[in-house]
């Protein structure tokens, strides 16, 4: 068993959290389309906040903005949009979970091929990227980003068919894992997702012009229509035609498995107002506070969510319980990750500077926090520290999901086993003392799958994927079994 560190070492709290790789949002036939792209990053900003990208076409030519940080830092400037002409656009927006942080592996990625211009960009991850990386590279290739994206670009070019549809499902056809992925070429645009569902992508449709993007929550900002989810395996093809029409097809992938839906996007990652696989992310967040208020009651007086992630949660849990909802925490919104850089005089404020406790409705009180989950712990210290020094008489720490053991190789950035605090502490007692609660409890595993899925999980045929959980991971894992995860992919570095 791993020790405990120390209460007084600085402990790195963005790093205590889950991240998601990116959102992806593209448009067809519509004259504002870079601009409504813009836009759909925007709500969409929650799975990417590192960089974000927009490619457009204009009949002519394609035309790529990139840039490092928020799409509110960039793309609400009329001048950058005009840099965007054309009726059609996809955008993506970015937090690295392979490849470094610079300029070069932005999406979408670009290249201009035999059968004409392509631009592609994915939300999660190849579980054989790096795998195909090292073949392509053996046979001549040159690649320039340490995306595995690129990948894919190589796998079209390289492609024997004819067309850009069929060069592109051949490409997609050979990656496995977790993704959703958009495409653009001169006339068309592209969507496919992975054969079992892992990651989500929707179709929509504003002025009768098509969208895909990451969540629903994207198609509400601009006042877009939901038409469906894509299907797990499926690929969907649009296309202009010389009248100006767009012809819609659709491709079924032979290898599609029954949809596994990522628990996380319901727990932690999409936004509450998203509907993810025709479920309400918000009802189902409010379920496991419910759920959780069953299986994990204690007395107290207040029931305060960890924000923003447990604010659902914990109000189901009063609801259920009884006890009356607060917030006793108080999020700071205007302050990113770049708080941990200055100085070690300020990392010593830690979470303060992101979360303040609400002493008026702490103090003398027993307080029961609820949050959505819990990484490696040193966040979840920090706050029940914090409400202790509020005033707090009693903390109880409850978690609207189970205890994580597993890394994920589909997109989300999680820490090694080891640093994951189920695997450091033998039981939830000694996690409990570590966190420093006077009681800790996790949701099960079946009522998480109750809360989102309405039944128990079926363990011979799981209806999610829930490997950070279970250890059942749903595809092969080619890079991490051929050793191909941890081989330093070697690119120049970049200032961007």
């Amino acid at each position: 068993m791993i020790q405990p560190v120390s209460h007084d070492v600085f402990h790195d709290l963005d790093g205590d959290t889950l991240h998601e790789e990116c959102g992806v949002f593209g448009i067809l036939g519509h004259p504002d389309a870079a601009t409504l792209t813009a836009l759909g990053l925007h709500a969409l900003q929650h799975r990417g906040q590192e960089a974000a990208g927009i490619v457009s076409f204009d009949g002519k030519q394609f035309h790529t903005e990139k840039h490092m940080g928020l799409v509110g830092d960039h793309y609400t400037n009329p001048a950058t949009l005009a840099k965007l002409p054309g009726p059609m656009a996809i955008g993506h927006t970015r937090y690295s979970t392979t490849g470094e942080v610079a300029l070069r592996n932005v999406q979408p990625l670009f290249a201009e091929l035999e059968v004409g211009g392509i631009a592609v960009a994915h939300n999660g991850n190849f579980t054989n990227g790096l795998t195909l990386r090292r073949q392509l590279i053996a046979g001549g290739a040159i690649c320039q980003s340490t995306s595995d994206t690129e990948v894919v670009l190589h796998l079209i070019a390289r492609s024997r068919y004819t067309n850009t549809t069929d060069r592109f499902i051949d490409a997609i056809r050979q990656m496995e894992g977790g993704y959703s992925m958009l495409a653009l070429t001169r006339t068309k645009l592209i969507a496919a997702r992975d054969p079992t569902g892992i990651r989500p992508l929707v179709m929509g449709e504003l002025d009768g012009k098509p969208i895909f993007c990451s969540e629903t929550c994207a198609l509400d900002i601009i006042g877009a229509k939901y038409v469906r989810d894509v299907e797990n395996g499926e690929i969907i093809i649009c296309e202009i035609q010389p009248d100006g029409s767009i012809e819609i097809d659709s491709r079924k992938s032979p290898t599609a498995q029954p949809e596994r839906l990522c628990l996380f996007e319901y727990v932690y990652f999409a936004r509450p107002d998203s509907v993810v696989g025709g479920r309400s992310v918000y009802v189902a967040r409010k379920n496991m506070g419910v759920n959780l208020a069953q299986e994990a009651p204690v007395e107290g007086d207040v029931v305060v969510p960890v924000p923003d992630g447990g604010t659902p949660a914990a109000l189901g849990y009063a609801q259920e319980s009884g006890i009356p909802f607060e917030y006793g925490i108080i999020r700071n919104h205007y302050v990113g990750r770049t708080f941990i850089e200055p100085t070690q005089q300020i990392r010593a404020f830690g979470v303060k500077l992101k979360h303040s406790a609400n002493r008026a409705m702490i103090e003398g009180k027993r307080v029961i926090l609820v949050d959505d989950s819990i990484v490696r712990g040193t966040t979840s210290l920090k706050i029940v520290q914090m409400i202790r020094d509020a005033g707090a008489k009693e903390v109880h720490l409850r978690v609207a999901s189970p205890m994580i053991f597993y890394p994920d190789f589909y997109g989300i950035d999680t820490p090694d086993a080891e640093k994951l605090l189920a695997n450091q502490y033998d039981g939830v007692d000694a996690m409990c003392r570590y966190i420093g609660a006077d009681s800790l409890a996790f949701l099960s595993i079946n009522g998480l799958y109750r809360a989102v899925g309405g039944e128990d999980r079926n363990p011979a045929r799981p209806q999610f994927t829930d490997h950070y959980f279970t250890g059942d991971y749903p595809t092969r894992l080619l890079d991490k079994h051929g050793e191909a995860m941890g081989r330093k992919v070697s690119v120049m570095a970049s200032n961007g």
